[in-house]
């Protein structure tokens, strides 16, 4: 299903989510991800801060609706973001981590992972990564399908 596709058919159930879609998929193995999302076992991510900034990008907004796609820009769901916070790497909560739902839902697990993906790509952004270094942390819910 196209995101338009799956908007459009949430839009009927709710129609005052606009029309302006946000679709995006997971940096690192997307289609596993957006499956954790639409079984309900992933209901939080987490992103490098100092990138936002660099791309001009603002920070998700709680109350918002994002589609999650899967490799092939397919959607898979819809999700609303419940909570957005902004705190250094490692402060994040083994609880987190477990809401991340991903490996063995360990903060051990989770910041292995993590550390190596925000290096790389604050290295090809010409940034260092810390262990300071600011995340962005997003709480959802699915909304679409139920």
């Amino acid at each position: 299903m196209t995101p338009q596709e799956m908007w459009n058919a949430y839009k009927k159930i709710n129609p005052s989510i606009g029309d302006e879609i946000d679709a995006w998929a997971f940096g690192v193995e997307p289609d596993l991800l957006a499956d954790l999302v639409l079984k309900g076992e992933k209901t939080a991510t987490a992103s490098a801060y100092d990138l936002y900034a660099l791309e001009g990008e603002l920070l998700p907004q709680e109350g918002t609706f994002d589609i999650i796609l899967d490799s092939q820009n397919q959607a898979v769901c819809i999700v609303e973001i419940t909570r957005v916070s902004v705190q250094p790497f490692n402060q994040v909560s083994a609880q987190h981590a477990f809401n991340e739902g991903e490996g063995d839902k360990s903060l051990a697990y989770w910041r292995q992972v993590h550390e190596d993906c925000f290096a790389e790509w604050l290295r090809e952004a010409g940034q260092t990564f810390t262990p300071d270094s600011k995340v962005v942390l997003e709480e959802f819910r699915k909304v679409y399908p139920l």
